[in-house]
């Protein structure tokens, strides 16, 4: 692999209701950095003219995107093997996302990073390919090929064209079952990850987020870094990699998704062609349940920097929650709608005290989180805290509005289809729909579980959930105007 790329601890805020989640990867590309364009821009008629701009984008979106219909195909291998499958013969390509259960939440205490070690490596050479022969595969035949480990789970992705389809189903077999883990690879991999670990104790984000999961959960997995540390990563050796690949990657754990150009009965071959030499069961484990230990408790992680970083959570709601609609439909309004949020409007627009704040869902396997981020100048970090907290206490106190309520299932519902815009992305929402255990017709019924929400029922759930003062909040900076519960160590400058 060329490059690792940054990862966060806690999921993108900015995630309010789609099916899919985005584990942490290993990809090619350095991320980039993003400057808001409206950054330098003041004034009552730039931000009105801004955001009558987005409005006619959306709607425009929303009146051009033709209404969602996927055909969604159960197929079941003669070896027993299930997956779901969207056929689509406009373009010869095949996109397969494919998941195990378990990810870095299983890493052993002195091997924290084994997941995320792994799935860097898996695709380094395989069989009796090293890893330049693995790769030039790859690039000569346009595969994309990758894994990624999230908290609970550890994912596949596998992208060809039609006519390369034998080589790329062979070399992604050859990646899970025989993956060679050469002394030269590992150590090139474990020193990009070092480098990124090195990079990130410098990062306040990431100290942010890593210090709010540690203290949402200290004695769980989900408090534990999920792509190690610098002592454990260069702890991790050849046999704990095999011996991952090994206990993990059972078929009785395992979950596929499909869309492109392939029907069902080549689709049946192949899965076990892919996945068919792999155990029959993983070995158990066990992840117990975890309300997170927020108790309004702040907590400050010096740094000499300009701005101070905020992230805020507190108890979320589950996927399998029959309030999970309910609530994105309230988090869409507090501050997953962007310029459309409470927060955005309250924070930035009316005050100034920010370039960007928003809030999200996050629920895990075995917890959920309602989080909130969001960065502001040293010396107005207390106020901006509070504003966040008043704001949160204000929608619990009294509510949303049935406008709020409208305009929000208008933008979750007419946004969906564009998720649904390639065959990678109806795969990896395919695949989440299956791991959320939401129904082989949840794509279907989506928009009905939003749309028949009432304003009832959004106002109990936030009169019942939230709760400004159990908020556990992480500043990273010189916040003035903040008084501390806890402070941490933020690492070296």
């Amino acid at each position: 692999m060329n490059a690792a790329c940054q990862t966060t601890e806690i999921a993108n805020p900015s995630r309010h209701s789609g099916a899919s989640r985005n584990p942490g990867t290993f990809c090619r590309s350095a991320g980039r950095s993003w400057t808001p364009a409206s950054a330098g821009v003041t004034g009552s008629m730039a931000r009105t003219s801004l955001r009558a701009m987005l409005a006619a984008l959306v709607l425009l979106l929303f009146t051009t995107v033709p209404t969602l219909a996927v055909t969604i195909e159960r197929v079941v291998s003669p070896g027993g093997i299930e997956a779901w499958l969207v056929r689509d013969e406009k373009n010869p390509i095949i996109a397969m996302s494919w998941s195990f259960d378990g990810g870095s939440e299983l890493d052993p205490a002195d091997r924290l990073g084994l997941a995320y070690m792994v799935s860097g490596l898996l695709d380094e050479g395989a069989g009796d390919l090293e890893s330049q022969a693995f790769q030039k595969l790859l690039e000569d035949n346009s595969i994309s090929l990758s894994y990624s480990a999230a908290r609970d789970g550890f994912f596949g992705a596998l992208t060809t064209l039609k006519d390369n389809r034998a080589e790329a189903f062979r070399l992604a077999r050859l990646s899970m079952t025989a993956p060679r883990f050469d002394a030269e690879a590992v150590e090139r991999i474990r020193r990009q990850i070092l480098a990124g670990l090195k990079r990130d104790q410098t990062d306040p984000n990431y100290i942010a987020q890593l210090t709010l999961m540690r203290t949402l959960y200290p004695d769980h997995p989900y408090g534990k870094p999920a792509r190690g540390t610098m002592e454990t990563v260069a702890a991790v050796k050849r046999e704990d990699l095999s011996a991952f690949v090994k206990a993990r990657f059972g078929r009785d754990r395992l979950k596929v998704a499909v869309s492109g150009d392939i029907d069902a009965k080549e689709l049946a071959g192949v899965l076990d062609q892919l996945f068919g030499a792999l155990p029959a069961k993983a070995e158990p484990f066990q992840v117990a349940d975890v309300v997170p230990a927020a108790s309004g408790q702040v907590v400050a992680a010096p740094k000499p920097i300009p701005q101070t970083i905020m992230v805020l959570a507190q108890r979320g709601v589950k996927r399998e929650d029959p309030r999970w609609y309910a609530a994105s439909l309230l988090n869409y309004v507090l501050g997953g709608g962007g310029f459309n949020s409470r927060l955005m409007d309250e924070v930035r627009e009316k005050r100034g005290l920010t370039y960007g704040v928003g809030s999200g869902l996050q629920p895990y396997e075995h917890s959920a989180l309602w989080t909130a981020s969001g960065s502001t100048m040293n010396e107005k970090a207390g106020q901006a805290l509070d504003l966040i907290k008043e704001i949160w206490g204000r929608v619990a106190a009294e509510g949303i509005t049935a406008k709020e309520l409208e305009d929000a299932k208008t933008y979750l519902t007419g946004s969906f289809p564009l998720q649904l815009t390639s065959n990678g992305a109806i795969a990896g929402t395919l695949l989440q729909v299956q791991r959320d255990e939401l129904g082989i017709d949840y794509l279907e019924r989506r928009n009905e579980y939003l749309n028949r929400v009432t304003l009832q029922e959004v106002n109990a759930l936030a009169k019942e959930l939230m709760d400004p003062r159990a908020i556990a909040t992480v500043v990273v900076g010189q916040p003035a105007g903040v008084t501390p519960t806890a402070t941490v160590e933020a690492g070296p400058s």
